[in-house]
């Protein structure tokens, strides 16, 4: 098993998880460490664990209950499996609110919604959405719960502290958007717990923390750019850690490339008049 850590906090971890195992190979017991949902994204293999036996193939979810032991089986399918794994805290599953049983279901066939969200959460591990990982991942768990337990997520009723906080840890983002800041550390800052808080921040302000933050770093980027400050330094300097994906989000969000934005800030109106014609 070849596992890759993707995002890594306090209260939930993300792992891109690889395994290369062949019909015949031997079995090895081992053991959850936390609770978990894993999306399968390709192969198939079995796994069993408190006495059940479960099929998996791509689609589905394997659940993990903290201190379970289990094994998988790989009788049919030749080349392994690929799984993305979100693995919680204990105070993370709390804040969840459901009973500790529906982790203890094994696995759930291909749900639309979670296969939805699944897909969703790989284009944000591969840095094509304006998502966080964590943010996608608290998603899913919630997503999870509420297709086990048959209970929909109740209304967020919004207290004037919901909002003042929800505008704090924004003004937060604001000012230290070149930092990375995770969702558990605003949480932290603003008091609630990591879910609460995203359901939050996402009420009051209809995005996402994350998005939030990305949005910022592009408007500080738009302005860097009517400058003679290299590209890649800008992209650096506000906050992006890969050139490739700054150039990607800001074409995504402008419709043109950095570059061009440079030329059209600095008078070139062939561009303006051409991205206008094209949207018209």
């Amino acid at each position: 098993m070849r596992t890759t850590i993707l995002h890594r906090s306090r209260s939930l971890s993300v792992v891109d998880c690889r395994c290369d195992a062949k019909p015949g190979e031997r079995q090895f017991e081992e053991r959850h460490r936390a609770f978990s949902v894993s999306y399968v994204r390709w192969g198939s293999f079995g796994y069993h664990s408190r006495g059940a036996e479960h099929e998996l193939v791509a689609g589905a979810t394997l659940v993990g209950y903290a201190g379970d032991a289990f094994h998988c089986t790989h009788e049919h399918h030749l080349a392994g499996d690929e799984c993305l794994s979100f693995q919680f805290s204990d105070a993370l599953v709390d804040s969840l609110g459901a009973s500790l049983d529906v982790w203890r279901v094994g696995a759930l066939p291909p749900v639309p919604s979670l296969v939805m969200l699944g897909e969703l959460a790989q284009q944000t591990a591969d840095g094509r959405t304006n998502l966080g990982l964590d943010e996608v991942a608290l998603a899913f768990a919630a997503r999870f719960v509420g297709t086990v337990s048959g209970k929909r997520e109740s209304p967020l009723r919004m207290h004037a502290r919901d909002r003042r906080r929800a505008v704090e840890a924004a003004l937060l983002l604001d000012a230290q958007a070149e930092e990375p800041l995770t969702l558990e550390e605003l949480a932290a800052k603003v008091g609630l717990s990591p879910f609460h808080f995203l359901r939050v921040f996402r009420g009051v302000l209809g995005v996402t923390p994350h998005q939030y933050l990305v949005r910022m770093r592009l408007r500080q980027a738009a302005r860097l750019l009517a400058t003679d400050a290299p590209i890649a330094r800008i992209a650096y300097d506000v906050g992006f850690g890969d050139l490739s994906n700054f150039v990607r989000t800001f074409g995504r969000a402008a419709g043109v490339s950095p570059r061009a934005f440079r030329k059209a800030s600095r008078g070139d109106r062939k561009i303006l008049q051409e991205k206008m014609a094209a949207n018209s």
